[in-house]
């Protein structure tokens, strides 16, 4: 599918994205470039980091690589210290840090991985936001990644799900608690055939199901993830906050 040309809604503005070396966070970091700003990417490994630097540089896209554990409490307070540090300001923060360590049903989920899920999938937005806040003018926006499992979280992803469901809420709140300056908004992917989720798209049979359930009749791209959180964190979208928009191709999500 060819690309859609951008536009260059982000000229003067700097972007945090975590977990931004590969999939949908790769995406999302490089069409902010794309569209003008300086972009903070990171993710846990310098390996992934250098590599993922690299490929946007190449696209001539201004950029910080910083290696950031969103559990990890120096790490993050670095990430943000490091960005003020070569910009001088945050316009957009985007948490796209997940993990799904575990298919068992929950009440057979080990209370560790409870822990991990929480932590990365929850705890660690409220944490990196704790640090970014105070630095977040007014007109900047923060965009949270969910996942269309939030709704209706099934077995083999139940507590991932419900963390994502968490992520839903959260939205809701800190659009609140962050107004008037700051807007929160929330894009919630479908099945789009990364990494993270290679498990249930590399099998041709159970990918297929997955495009039936498809109104567009496929399944999604990361591209299309990092053009909906774009437009959430543009001034096209200055008059919306506290709200989650379903990137699914019309996969069931709710009413």
């Amino acid at each position: 599918m060819e690309r859609t040309k951008v536009g260059k809604r982000f000229i003067g503005k700097v972007a945090i994205v975590t977990a931004s070396t590969q999939g949908i966070g790769f995406s999302i970091a490089e069409r902010f470039g794309l569209e003008g700003a300086s972009v903070v990417i990171s993710s846990r490994k310098q390996q992934n980091v250098d590599k993922a630097a690299d490929k946007l540089s190449a696209k001539g896209i201004e950029l910080l690589a910083v290696v950031c554990h969103v559990s990890n409490a120096a790490q993050r307070k670095n990430l943000v210290d490091k960005t003020l540090e070569k910009y001088g300001q945050i316009d957009v923060v985007v948490s796209n840090a997940a993990v799904h360590p575990s298919a068992d049903p929950i009440l057979q989920t080990q209370e560790s991985i409870l822990d991990k899920l929480w932590e990365i999938n929850v705890k660690s937005i409220v944490l990196l936001l704790k640090d970014a806040a105070p630095h977040l003018k007014k007109g900047s926006s923060v965009v949270l990644i969910s996942s269309l499992v939030a709704y209706n979280p099934p077995p083999t992803m139940a507590m991932y799900g419900v963390t994502k469901t968490a992520v839903l809420g959260l939205t809701k709140a800190l659009a609140s608690e962050m107004a008037p300056n700051t807007r929160v908004n929330c894009v919630v992917p479908g099945i789009a055939p990364t990494h993270f989720v290679a498990n249930y798209t590399s099998n041709d049979a159970t990918r297929e199901e997955l495009e039936r359930k498809a109104l567009i009749g496929r399944l999604g791209t990361a591209e299309d993830m990092a053009a909906a959180t774009s437009f959430l964190a543009s001034d096209d979208a200055s008059y919306i906050t506290g709200e989650n928009l379903v990137v699914s191709g019309g996969m069931p999500s709710r009413l």
